[in-house]
């Protein structure tokens, strides 16, 4: 066999390899109590021993590890290693247009993360309004009754919307309504992008909100909070602004 064809035969099994090694990472994914051999078998589709040559392979890179005695596997030290390495500084890379839009309204704009079920804010610019909206960054919010919260549920499915504000209402955060109401409401966030909040996280206080996933999936939320006696008829102006910046800080993570 020439040297060219032998060459592309081992590049092509090399890939081949490559790509089987990432569909047993993928099929770990999530899986805290981990996987036996045979059912990482079953889920990627492929022979046992197949499967056991690649793990072998992933276990001495530290990018796979034992999770039980039982000898079932999940992922490793050095995935979370790498995934930490290649995460995007997303409050980083958003803050120059959280300036850009306080500048433009005068208002102050907060940036929040989903973190289970509650909202993180990770970065604030506040305005230039004396009279103004200010929370304090690494400060936990609700999600059913905040223009972020809600723009955040607008970017999960039904079942996980449904889950999040049950719980939530059963804990006594949030304003209990009905359910099926909840959900009209999140169907307009779908349709409009824009989320509203008039005075219910806070008196006084109204807001809207938009979100976005960044590339690893986690999904944020950039808000605009105003005294509500400022709101009046600025909400379409502040939501087209605020629109605006969230398409600019989507071009940017990618």
């Amino acid at each position: 066999m020439p040297d060219g064809a032998s060459g592309q035969g081992r590049t092509a099994n090399g890939v081949q390899v490559i790509a089987r090694a990432a569909a047993i990472l993928r099929a770990l994914k999530d899986q805290k109590e981990g996987l036996s051999l045979g059912q990482i078998a079953t889920r990627v589709g492929l022979p046992r021993s197949t499967v056991q040559r690649i793990v072998n392979a992933l276990l001495s890179e530290r990018l796979v590890m034992a999770a039980s005695p039982e000898g079932r596997l999940r992922l490793g030290p050095e995935i979370h290693t790498l995934a930490a390495s290649g995460r995007l500084d997303v409050a980083k890379i958003a803050h120059p247009h959280l300036v850009a839009l306080s500048r433009a309204t005068g208002e102050t704009v907060d940036l929040a993360i989903l973190r289970g079920d509650h909202l993180l804010f990770v970065d604030q610019v506040v305005g230039q309004q004396r009279l103004r909206a200010v929370s304090a960054v690494g400060e936990a919010f609700p999600l059913t009754n905040t223009a972020n919260g809600k723009a955040c549920l607008s970017l999960l499915d039904d079942e996980a919307v449904a889950t999040l504000a049950t719980q939530e209402w059963q804990a006594g955060r949030g304003a209990r309504r009905k359910l099926s109401d909840f959900f009209t409401e999140i169907e307009r966030v779908r349709q409009d992008g824009i989320a509203l909040d008039t005075d219910e996280h806070s008196t006084g206080i109204s807001a809207v909100g938009t979100a976005f996933r960044d590339p690893m999936g986690d999904i944020y939320a950039v808000s605009i909070p105003v005294p509500s006696s400022r709101m009046g008829g600025r909400q379409q102006a502040l939501a087209e602004a605020l629109l605006a910046a969230r398409s600019a800080i989507m071009a940017a993570l990618t």
